[in-house]
């Protein structure tokens, strides 16, 4: 199996248990950005190993947390020198409102791929857009560049919806069926 690793921040907990479930689909390892913006060198060392990686954030005020932006800019590093060209990315993202601006944060994470020289992969998936259509089915939130997830305000991180908690799996399944044909 291709070596892919999903590198994220959480806010409330909310976008851990997406990202969990992008692990698990993907069968990756996880990287949580800390509250201070950081991860470990070890954690850069998996980035750098990796085929494939996928970008995880809240979004907060239209686009990625402070704290997952702090690792994008560190991660010039990379650019500088295009240690990672050619991999495979995707990305996943969290907000209290259906649009709550989502979109925003996942083109930020194409932007990121693209400048990294990678190769972006969305989610392959249809949405549930008819009448029938209840939140908790599979990409309900209709994303195709990312998966989207919807949590209220004051849901706890317990509190996420299953139907999005399974379009991030399928997101991650997707991911390591194009990293292991590659």
């Amino acid at each position: 199996m291709a070596s892919i690793v999903v590198v994220y921040h959480s806010g409330y907990g909310h976008t851990t248990k997406q990202a969990e479930a992008v692990a698990k689909g993907a069968g990756a390892d996880l990287i949580a950005i800390d509250a201070n913006g950081d991860i470990a060198e070890a954690d850069w060392n998996k980035l750098d190993a990796a085929k494939a990686i996928i970008f995880g954030s809240p979004t907060y005020m239209g686009t990625v947390s402070w704290q997952f932006k702090k690792f994008a800019d560190a991660s010039s590093k990379r650019w500088f020198t295009q240690a990672w060209k050619n991999k495979i990315f995707a990305g996943f993202t969290n907000s209290a409102t259906m649009n709550g601006d989502k979109g925003s944060t996942i083109q930020y994470f194409v932007t990121l791929a693209m400048q990294h020289s990678g190769v972006w992969v969305g989610t392959g998936l249809m949405p549930a857009n008819n009448k029938a259509a209840k939140h908790g089915d599979v990409n309900y939130v209709g994303g195709f560049g990312g998966a989207l997830m919807t949590t209220p305000s004051d849901a706890g991180a317990d509190e996420v919806n299953a139907g999005d908690l399974e379009t991030a799996r399928l997101l991650g399944v997707r991911v390591a069926e194009l990293a292991a044909k590659l």
